[in-house]
């Protein structure tokens, strides 16, 4: 018998938009609160196993949509504002105020799945994070990387999804294996940091004047996957550079050592590669006891 609770909740964020979420429950006493954050376009549902196995090792856990994806969406997709920004300023704040608020008496930590650990920076209350861990996340940068997949990401950045806004009202992600459907801010955001360097950087002091990225120093791991041709190295580095002051390790993993047929963007949290999990639980431990 699972000895944790599953429960659908419903995370409402400053400007009032309803996210739906799911909390995951220790029926015992709760070691730490964990926020996993999805990377672009990912529904929650393909973290559960993932989230399953933290609340089986005694962390409560919370998965979301952010606006505009999977149960999060409101009416069309293509009437959707949602943007990369207010996933960041908006969504991902409010879910750890719910987390906050349901475990006052936890420490909160935060795992970030690509964009989920890309735009942590935006969260005005990031600094209640213990830690941080991130897989895949990086800025993301076109110029950086390796043919003959550069020229796949620059017909899905910079064709695919200018022409699929303009004839859809947004972009059709999902008919190219790239997740959910996208509102369009989203997509142009997306497209846009990925053309410049630092990728959230792009938009300082234009869409974004106030950010924790030069002043948040707390403890992260940045994993990554040597057949990842999105998060490289030199995009894994380029994305650390935003974060001025934060105290970060690096990890690369790569599916050889790791006895598996590929790790890539995605694989870490399938469940043929639950072993890799031991190294967010590992860093969990070391960093979630109250004192």
């Amino acid at each position: 018998m699972d000895n944790f609770l599953i429960d659908d909740v419903d995370v409402y964020c400053q400007d009032g938009y309803k996210l739906s979420a799911t909390l995951f429950k220790p029926t015992s006493e709760v070691k730490a609160a964990i926020l996993i954050c999805p990377a672009t376009g990912i529904i929650q549902q393909f973290y559960k196993s993932f989230a399953c196995f933290l609340a089986e090792h005694g962390y409560a856990v919370l998965t979301f949509d952010n606006r505009g994806i999977g149960q999060s969406l409101t009416g069309k997709v293509s009437s959707s504002t949602a943007s990369l920004q207010c996933w960041g300023e908006q969504d991902m704040p409010a879910v750890l105020e719910f987390l906050k608020t349901t475990y006052p008496d936890s420490t909160y930590h935060l795992i970030g799945h690509s964009a989920g650990g890309q735009l942590v920076g935006l969260m005005h209350n990031a600094g209640d994070l213990r830690s941080i861990f991130t897989f895949a996340s990086s800025s993301g940068q076109l110029r950086n990387m390796k043919m003959p997949y550069a020229l796949k990401a620059h017909f899905f950045m910079n064709l695919f999804i200018p022409m699929s806004n303009l004839l859809f009202g947004h972009t059709k992600s999902q008919l190219l294996g790239m997740g959910e459907p996208l509102p369009r801010g989203v997509a142009q955001q997306w497209r846009h940091w990925c053309n410049g360097q630092g990728y959230v950087k792009t938009a300082f002091g234009k869409s974004i004047h106030n950010h924790q990225y030069n002043t948040l120093s707390t403890p992260s791991l940045w994993v990554n996957a040597t057949d990842d041709d999105i998060a490289i190295d030199v995009n894994v580095a380029d994305m650390l550079t935003v974060f001025e002051n934060m105290d970060a390790e690096r990890l690369t993993l790569s599916p050889e050592a790791c006895n598996l047929s590929e790790i890539g963007h995605m694989k870490f949290f399938s469940r043929k590669a639950s072993h890799l999990w031991e190294h967010p639980l590992s860093w969990l431990e070391n960093n979630s006891p109250l004192q």
